[in-house]
């Protein structure tokens, strides 16, 4: 192979790495937070609130962990849904409702870095086999994705 055709190939292979953090992997879409544990709920919970979705609470799983004799690094839970839009989904499929409420998981890593990540709703919509749900799901893409930029500086 020529050194251009593997510069070449090398160079697309660091963009695609660079554009993965963003999207689905195995269902999991995770966004880097600017913020810490603690703000970056808050950020989510403010903005779950003004748009008017049931903000059902947080799970802090590092205290849980703490608790139970385990170091757990910050990571905490975090539950809403619209229950006129969830609820459309258990209805093509009772199984939906393992993934509704919806769910964000910000978490710090072994580095420090703070993360945002939940379930990809077309993942979710392949699993269950839903396929008469395709505005709702768009819509509650939309809204994840709206939800979690909160967590980045503009």
């Amino acid at each position: 192979m020529t050194n251009h055709l593997k510069a070449l190939f090398a160079g697309a292979a660091m963009l695609m790495s660079a554009a993965l953090p963003a999207a689905a992997s195995d269902g999991v879409v995770t966004v880097k937070s600017d913020y810490s544990v603690a703000e970056t709920v808050a950020r989510i919970k403010k903005d779950v609130l003004k748009k008017g979705i049931k903000f059902f609470g947080v799970i802090d799983q590092a205290q849980l962990g703490k608790n139970a004799g385990n170091d757990v690094r910050p990571s905490r839970l975090v539950m809403f849904g619209n229950p006129a839009l969830g609820t459309t989904f258990i209805t093509s499929n009772p199984e939906a409702g393992l993934d509704w409420p919806v769910r964000v998981l910000v978490y710090q890593s072994a580095d420090g870095s703070v993360y945002a990540a939940y379930s990809d709703f077309d993942w979710i919509a392949r699993r269950h086999g839903i396929t008469d749900r395709t505005a709702q799901f768009k819509m509650a893409t939309e809204v994840i994705q709206s939800v979690t930029s909160t967590v980045k500086k503009n």
